[in-house]
């Protein structure tokens, strides 16, 4: 929460079904991810919510649905907000992923295996939550939700330090509550990822 009240969080998707046939941006939430986006609403800063944004990706939307509904709100779709492009290599199976991960935040400024580049992503997202912050009044609270890869990149932004997967989620469906001014002043403490 910031001086003035206003709460900030940003909230990945927790569990997905992934189907290799299907393009990783429609991949909708598992069972168990849906089980737990719904203790979302619930949280300590629920209440606190009047603008819930989300990433064009069907996983996203589906988090941001489930919240949205039980609080009585709309969901905007801001396509800036978007995971780290990876159509170049599409689905990769779990040990290779990983590998190539890695590679993307060790080497921020090349682009791995046609990868969007780490420092691209992060422009990208913090322009998107400034820009969603400006349209709406400076009291508002807001919720992001999206993608482990675009949160870290944005949360290495905050905290003003070079990006590291070192400051990635272990998993899905995690949050950080963020004060606004940090996207200027880069000075940031904790932004613990926590668990649904």
């Amino acid at each position: 929460m910031t001086g003035n009240g206003r709460v900030c969080v940003y909230l990945t998707h927790p569990e997905v079904q992934i189907d290799p046939a299907v393009p990783v941006p429609e991949w909708g939430l598992s069972e168990t991810g849906r089980q737990r986006a719904q203790r979302a609403p619930f949280l300590s800063w629920a209440a606190g919510i009047h603008h819930v944004v989300s990433s064009g990706e069907r996983k996203a939307i589906e988090t941001a649905e489930i919240f949205a509904a039980a609080r009585g709100l709309a969901v905007t779709i801001v396509e800036a907000t978007h995971e780290n492009d990876r159509s170049a290599t599409g689905f990769l199976p779990p040990a290779e992923f990983e590998d190539v991960a890695n590679a993307f935040f060790a080497e921020p400024e090349v682009s791995v295996r046609g990868w969007e580049r780490a420092i691209d992503a992060q422009a990208r997202i913090t322009g998107a939550v400034r820009s969603v912050l400006a349209a709406v009044p400076e009291t508002d609270g807001v919720l992001f939700c999206g993608h482990g890869a675009v949160g870290t990149l944005l949360k290495c932004h905050l905290l003003g330090l070079p990006i590291d997967r070192a400051h990635d989620q272990r998993s899905g469906g995690n949050w950080y509550a963020f004060d606004p001014q940090d996207l200027d002043r880069r000075e940031a403490s904790g932004l613990d990822w926590i668990a649904l």
